[in-house]
């Protein structure tokens, strides 16, 4: 790979790069954010320089440009002539930044919006920044709450927070910033809760979140942390219990949303894992959209329910390759190759074709480096697999399996094989898949 063709990949190890000339507008990195200038620039070659840090990217606001070289005039001629900004009234060409009070205003409406929208919810952003303690905590959690009410609720906030961290970043040099620095710091901290939440839903964590946080709303005593906590065991829990809990907890919204977005990350493991598991995935966006139209109490504690009985699906899911005898390797395989009426001996010899074919193709073809790219190598696998399921000493049973049914068996297979084995060890399967 060309190391400008690398510099494609958003996911690259690269994450700071010097360059003299021949980068300077020529590569493509969407995510890139700062670009630090410390070389004159001016008029075209100055526009494509700077348009690399403004490219769109989830997650991005915007770009910085950082200059230590001083191409302000530069910049100002550069928009005239390439994006057709007028002259001011001196006829000098504008400033291609807003006046300071305009940043400044621009950032205490943004403030403002979210402000507004935790008051409507009973939510205060005040008691964020004032108070200490518990208190403190629990305000943090009454916000959480009220971005919570939904996905839509969820999204609205923080796009509206983003808007505070991309003003406030405009305004960084601008007289006067620090007043609103205590709300930015106080927005911020919700926002990087919403965001942890997601990055680390853990079914089993936010269960004993919510026993924990029924019980501090109840009696908060102090108590001396374990050195070694055990680790805790969903299986123990008493759900019975555990739903009349959720309905006494004073967090039931973001409860309920971070239980989905662990229940969404473990569905997109085992989908991944299994294409034929997409019944669960079916059944997980009903609920969201249920969720979603109604959003009473009624509603939310039905969620609740639902998604705790969607977990134990999932978990008798994820035990099956081991009721099967099998591994979630051989268990995706076996899946797609089984189908209806079948005897024990034929269910127990095509288990043995599952585990026997990936042996095969991990053995020899799977490890050609990036077999995927090219036809010839790509041919050589859906071949091997046919040919595998198609032969008499270790294929499919004969007497069971038409000759059109094996070959729809194989191009799904290959489909299966193409997407999860890119390269060994499978990314989808992980270290054990050698």
């Amino acid at each position: 790979m060309e190391l400008d063709e690398a510099f494609k990949l958003d996911d690259h190890p690269f994450r700071i790069a010097i360059v003299c000339a021949m980068w300077l507008t020529g590569f493509d990195v969407p995510s890139l954010s700062t670009l630090y200038l410390d070389k004159p620039l001016k008029a075209h070659t100055l526009m494509q320089a700077i348009a690399r840090a403004n490219r769109v990217h989830e997650g991005k606001n915007n770009g910085l440009i950082v200059d230590y070289c001083g191409i302000l005039r530069h910049l100002r001629k550069a928009l005239a002539t390439f994006a057709g900004t007028k002259p001011d009234e001196r006829g000098e060409p504008r400033l291609p930044t807003l006046p300071d009070e305009q940043l400044l205003a621009d950032l205490a409406e943004a403030i403002m919006l979210v402000r507004t929208f935790l008051a409507d919810r009973d939510a205060s952003l005040d008691d964020v920044l004032l108070k200490t303690g518990f208190e403190r905590i629990a305000a943090i959690r009454a916000c959480k709450e009220a971005a919570n009410e939904n996905d839509e609720t969820r999204k609205r906030f923080e796009v509206m927070c983003r808007e505070v961290f991309k003003k406030f970043k405009a305004s960084l040099n601008v007289p006067g910033i620090n007043t609103f620095r205590h709300d930015r710091d106080a927005i911020d901290i919700v926002y990087k809760r919403l965001q942890k939440d997601r990055e680390q839903a853990d079914i089993a964590e936010i269960l004993k979140q919510l026993h924990e946080v029924v019980d501090a709303a109840i009696d908060t005593q102090p108590g001396e942390i374990a050195e070694h906590p055990e680790p805790y065991d969903i299986s123990g829990i008493d759900f019975e219990r555990l739903k009349q809990e959720f309905e006494r907890s004073p967090i039931r919204r973001t409860t309920v949303q971070n239980l989905r977005q662990a229940v969404e990350n473990r569905l997109l493991r085992l989908l991944q894992q299994n294409p034929l598991r997409t019944d669960f995935q079916r059944h997980y966006e009903e609920l969201v959209a249920d969720y979603n139209r109604e959003k009473d109490r009624v509603t939310i504690e039905r969620t609740f329910e639902a998604l705790l009985t969607l977990v134990h699906e999932l978990d008798v899911e994820e035990n099956r390759a081991m009721r099967e005898g099998l591994d979630e390797e051989s268990l995706a395989i076996f899946d797609l190759l089984k189908k209806q009426d079948l005897t024990a001996a034929e269910i127990r010899r095509i288990k043995a074709v599952a585990v026997n074919l990936l042996e095969a193709l991990k053995a020899e073809k799977l490890r050609v480096d990036q077999w995927r790219e090219k036809e010839a190598t790509r041919d050589a696998v859906r071949t091997a697999i046919h040919d595998f399921l198609y032969s008499d000493q270790t294929g499919l049973p004969v007497d069971s399996y038409e000759e059109v049914e094996v070959k729809q068996r194989a191009e799904e297979v290959f489909r299966h094989v193409y997407r999860a084995y890119p390269r060994l060890p499978s990314p989808v399967f992980g270290e054990a898949t050698v």
